[in-house]
């Protein structure tokens, strides 16, 4: 059970019960194979690699399948479940996880590569342009935005909960406020692909062009 008291209730919803159950259904050798082939295509422009840091990374599937393509890579994440965040460490090291709140994060320090995958979905839009910042804050270069894409804000249920899943053009909106991120590639993948599925994601990597 969680005690501490959230700003919002999707912040809530994920840091207790319903959090808990999502690690059982998100892990296994299969995603992590997905994962590799999905970061292979959307990273494949991205060059000079050190250190990322992952925006929601639950128990670190995607930092696993980072770490098999860049081996070299210093991994850092945010999460927000308790649960998740000891399992996470099992990839990444206790003083690089904040565990915590997306939107409770101070974003004080800078990486070659900030991401976030299936996360903005889930938080309250009102946040959004927030945690858009904290993104673009927390990059020296690259950054990889990787959600359900909508060219207009919805909202649709989600394991029948109302307003825990959101679709818009994410990284549209990131390019509109900052000036200083540019497009670099995009793709999508689908959830039918007969061998390396993922949940019908579109991909963004975008570049932070330097001062």
């Amino acid at each position: 059970m969680n005690d501490k008291t959230y700003k919002t209730e999707q912040e809530d919803f994920w840091s207790g019960d319903f959090g808990n159950e999502y690690i059982s259904r998100n892990k296994g050798e299969m995603l992590l194979a997905s994962n590799l082939n999905f970061f292979t295509k959307a990273l494949a422009r991205a060059t000079n690699l050190n250190s990322c840091i992952e925006f929601g990374a639950n128990i670190g599937m995607n930092l696993r399948a980072l770490k098999l393509l860049r081996p070299e890579l210093s991994l850092n994440a945010i999460e927000i479940n308790q649960q998740a965040a000891e399992q996470l460490s099992d990839i990444v090291n206790k003083e690089n996880i904040y565990t915590g709140s997306i939107l409770d994060y101070p974003a004080n320090q800078v990486f070659d590569l900030s991401f976030i995958k299936g996360v903005l979905i889930h938080i309250n839009p009102n946040e959004l342009n927030s945690v858009y910042k904290k993104l673009v804050d927390s990059t020296s270069r690259y950054l990889l935005v990787a959600e359900y894409y909508n060219p207009s804000p919805i909202s649709i249920p989600y394991r029948g909960h109302k307003d825990r899943l959101f679709k818009r053009d994410f990284a549209g909106e990131i390019l509109d406020q900052f000036p200083a991120i540019k497009l670099i590639d995009y793709g999508f993948s689908y959830h039918r692909d007969i061998a390396f599925p993922q949940d019908d994601i579109s991909w963004f990597l975008m570049e932070k062009e330097s001062k």
